[in-house]
């Protein structure tokens, strides 16, 4: 019988940098589950900021783009969020051409440093090398520092984090390319690694995360029954590109797949309909 976990009391601050997520794959991101993951050891949340680009000028002529990007603060809100709005500035360089900045890394740089005063951990959402110095800072702070990214990550920013996550891994965090059964289950499209691969034999195994769940580090199934990942056998045959086996098994190529019945066993899976949703 396994024993119930334990609560934790942690205090967890989640910063996002929304307009890098948005431009590196995450304009479906599902900001519910971020902060689920962010607390999925049954810690609370005490900081949920999201940091968002706004172009007054443009709002005042353009009425969809208020109307959507409006309602999108206020969908935030419901979920949780403190919207810190960054307006964009327009300006007009040597040529005359007119071109904006609205940076809000210094923004969420601040926030997080003086925030986390009162946090255990801190998620930042962002794959800007920029905040490498500020995850620095937040370690030494006693903080532990957790990055989740999408496409066009700092591979400093990967390294620096006690852990590093792609957005892509996290069940339904980014919404799959096709409809499917729940995440995790037969027919269902996943997405996850390849962890290993034998080239003499052409064959090999993905690892995906079944569910969000504590125990991260529990990576084997095989050897922790608590271990919240599970895998699937696949052929080369099944791979998008033939050239693609040649690079595996690899972190750096993240696959989205569906789970098809396995004759390997009653609970397991095999990935068929192989796509690459993310390669670093």
């Amino acid at each position: 019988m396994n024993k119930k976990k334990p609560l934790s009391s942690s205090k967890v601050g989640v910063f996002v940098d929304s307009a890098n997520i948005y431009r590196n794959g995450g304009s479906r991101m599902q900001y519910d589950v971020l902060r689920d993951f962010a607390c999925r050891d049954n810690s609370d949340p005490m900081r949920l900021n999201a940091y968002v680009t706004y172009d007054a000028d443009r709002a005042r002529r353009d009425h969809i783009y208020r109307k959507k990007t409006e309602g999108f603060h206020s969908a935030l809100r419901d979920v949780g969020y403190k919207v810190i709005i960054k307006e964009v500035k327009w300006y007009v360089d040597e040529d005359g051409e007119r071109f904006q900045k609205a940076n809000a890394d210094l923004d969420l740089a601040v926030d997080a440093l003086l925030q986390s005063e009162n946090l255990d951990r801190v998620l930042i959402a962002s794959g800007d090398g920029d905040f490498v110095q500020v995850i620095r800072a937040l370690q030494n702070k006693g903080c532990r520092v957790e990055v989740v990214a999408l496409d066009n990550t700092s591979y400093d920013l990967r390294r620096e984090a006690d852990l590093f996550m792609s957005g892509y891994l996290i069940p339904n965090l980014i919404p799959t390319s096709s409809s499917s059964p729940d995440w995790g289950t037969l027919d269902s499209y996943v997405r996850g690694w390849c962890y290993f691969y034998d080239d003499s034999k052409g064959i090999g195994f993905m690892r995906y995360l079944t569910k969000i769940d504590s125990g991260l580090w529990f990576m084997d199934k095989r050897k922790n029954e608590d271990s919240p990942y599970d895998s699937a056998f696949f052929h080369f045959t099944k791979l998008p590109e033939e050239s693609i086996a040649r690079r595996l098994p690899s972190r750096d190529i993240i696959f989205e797949f569906k789970l098809a019945p396995s004759d390997r066993g009653q609970d397991k899976f095999t990935a068929t309909d192989i796509r690459v949703a993310s390669d670093q």
